[in-house]
């Protein structure tokens, strides 16, 4: 691959300076509106041009960005990259100008080029003298790049990618010497970026996490009308990462970020907190403060009510009330609350159990402790889900739990979401379901999760157009969470909007290929579309066993190749009907043996299969619905017909 020389090169729309890096339009020239990409960002984009409307590989990408191997989630990192050059580029992965995708190969320059003010002596690609950059040469480039864009280098690197937590009686003292700001009309995004474990010891990784999440739920909740605040999961990919704030304020659609860094002395912590405009990066407040550990909670409030103050929401007499009351938490109560959060974030088998004994153990420490109850009873739940509990006994302890955190705390959107689960996959009482999301969302409507976990109830109970918007709402809320995307797909499939359920599939899978379900839901929504051939090699890329046979019975099925369907249908009957009733019944009923669907949906309610909640909505059902025992298993399921 060739090298570009310095000097400005044209393509399409846009002017990139190789000396700088910066990049701008040429149909809307001003000084202001030039970008500066970061440095892999500009690396790839080189290469590209310099390909030239050729393919440049996935392994000439990794080869050029970690010449040494020296980072890892290689996949996950490239798409991160390609995603933050379209968005530079105002491009799309359905509808590219600029970058085309060639699926499992790679991706190529779609405009042609024009070069400008070339260095004396050297040519377009064409330079014999000119060769590959060395490894070391390639870090001290990027390093070097990475200093101009910040003089404090890699410490100030990891205050960037820091927390949040304070203001307090630093933020109010403050206050009075500074004018406040004029009101900001419209509503207000807010970014709360990872706390950066600066303690020293990598054990109190759980503690930065789930203050984290805490800090934005706090935030979340203050008034939903005016602030939106992103969500844990799309934050937490810039943990531990030098990224611009221009670029986060793009990635997210964000106006302020607030930016914290958490340090430990003893029985104290120290917080640093930071609040900033995106658009002229200016710093609106900041404070250092040290709080003893077991207050934790009351700086949630004091932040909150800092960055309130700040940008100049309208609180409701009531929530002011809130955020004045403190949280008489047990500070070992607490801790054992967010260990648990951080076992339960992780999603292993083993994780899960772990997640299990701190979520209990902080009930011990406390037993008033609501939001520990929740927490248990969802673990509880998945621990049925996944096979660690017998159903009946897991379900018990789930609902125990959950009914314990509600009488503790009426008022928790995370314990009306919980009943919801239940009631949904235990009790199928869907009208109970929904009326739980209802209070849920009403309590929290800031809260992905919650709004998402609404969708399904809604849609079960007929209101399409509301589950839809509901999905929609999440993602917004939640814009780099790959499952959120994937689940947006879900919600358009089931209502039989094929294409853009594969487009939002694709979207989850750029985002993390490791995306557990979109390349089942890709395979069968093309076997919905009548592409079966296509949906071949996204079943190749499914993970888990069970899941390759159901989608290999039914793909193998429409493409008329029957003895390699009976194979799959017959592998997935013998080794997993205990564990896989509703699938079968799927596969069964997309081959048109209604028969065998129907005993195969009366062992899954039997079994109390969780796939059970789909049945209504599930596209590969169809087959079924003319036939009267249909409308007489939803009503087995308290469905409505």
């Amino acid at each position: 691959m060739s090298t570009l020389s310095s000097g400005r090169i044209l393509f399409g729309t846009f002017e990139l300076d190789l000396s700088t890096g910066e990049l701008q339009s040429i149909e809307a020239p001003h000084p202001n509106n030039k970008i500066i990409l970061r440095e892999q960002v500009f690396q790839v984009l080189r290469m590209l041009l310099e390909r030239d409307g050729k393919i440049v590989t996935r392994e000439e990408i990794k080869g050029r960005l970690w010449p040494d191997d020296t980072v890892v989630g290689f996949d996950h990192s490239i798409n991160a990259t390609i995603n933050a050059l379209r968005r530079a580029l105002g491009d799309s992965a359905d509808d590219p100008r600029y970058i085309e995708t060639l699926s499992r190969r790679g991706y190529r320059l779609i405009p042609t080029l024009e070069c400008r003010e070339l260095t004396p002596g050297t040519a377009f690609g064409k330079d014999p003298d000119q060769r590959e950059p060395s490894a070391a040469e390639m870090r001290e480039n990027t390093a070097r790049v990475e200093r101009q864009m910040n003089p404090h280098s890699w410490k100030a690197a990891v205050l960037l990618a820091s927390v949040v937590i304070l203001a307090g009686a630093g933020y109010i003292s403050w206050q009075h010497f500074r004018a406040p700001g004029p009101p900001v009309p419209g509503k207000i995004m807010l970014a709360v970026l990872p706390f950066e474990n600066l303690t020293g010891d990598p054990n109190k990784e759980y503690l930065a996490d789930g203050l984290t999440e805490e800090t934005i739920s706090q935030l979340g909740q203050l008034n939903p009308e005016q602030l939106g605040v992103i969500a844990r999961t799309s934050v937490m990919g810039y943990k531990h990462k030098d990224e611009r704030l221009d670029q986060i304020g793009r990635d997210l659609s964000v106006q302020y970020v607030l930016e914290n860094s958490l340090r430990e002395s003893g029985d104290h912590l120290r917080l640093t907190t930071q609040l900033i405009q995106v658009k002229d990066q200016s710093h609106l407040w900041s404070h250092d403060y040290d709080y003893p550990a077991k207050d934790i909670l009351k700086v949630e409030d004091d932040v909150a009510k800092a960055v309130a103050r700040e940008i100049r929401l309208r609180l409701t007499s009531q929530q002011q009330a809130e955020l004045a009351q403190s949280d008489p938490v047990n500070s070992e109560a607490f801790d054992a609350y967010l260990q648990g959060h951080y076992y339960f974030e992780r999603d292993s088998k083993k994780d899960t159990a772990m997640a299990a004994k701190y979520f209990e153990r902080a009930t011990q420490f406390d037993p008033s402790y609501a939001l520990a109850w929740a927490g248990l009873s969802r673990v509880r739940l998945w621990q049925v889900n996944i096979g660690l509990l017998p159903a009946e006994e897991g379900h018990r302890l789930a609902r125990e739990a959950v009914e314990r955190a509600l009488t503790l705390n009426p008022n928790l959107a995370q314990a009306h979401a919980q009943m919801a689960r239940i009631k949904e996959q235990v009790d199928f009482d869907w009208v109970g379901a929904d009326a739980s999301c209802q209070r849920a969302v009403a309590l929290d409507p800031g809260n992905p999760e919650v709004v998402g976990t609404a969708a399904l109830p809604a849609a079960i109970l007929g209101r399409f157009d509301e589950a839809l918007q509901l999905r929609r709402r999440a993602v917004d809320l939640d814009p780099l969470n790959a499952d959120s995307w994937e689940l947006l797909a879900e919600t358009e499939f089931s209502m039989g909007h094929l294409d853009e359920a594969a487009a939002d599939s694709k979207k989850a899978l750029e985002l993390n290929p490791d995306v557990v379900a979109s390349h089942s839901v890709l395979s069968e929504i093309y076997v919905m579309q009548g592409r079966p051939r296509d949906a071949l090699p996204e079943i190749e890329l499914v993970r888990y066993e069970t899941t390759r046979a159901f989608l290999y019975a039914i793909a193998y099925y429409a493409l008329g190749r029957k003895k390699e369907s009976d194979a799959a249908l017959s592998k997935l009957i013998t080794k997993y009907h205990a564990s896989m009733a509703y699938p079968i019944a799927q596969v069964y009923a997309v081959r048109n043996q209604s028969n065998e669907a129907f005993e195969w949906l009366d062992r899954a309610h039997a079994q109390r299969d969780t796939g059970l909640i789909r049945t209504k909505v599930d596209p590969l059902l169809k087959n079924l619905h003319s036939d009267p025992r249909f409308a007489a298993f939803l009503k087995k399921l308290n469905l409505p017909n």
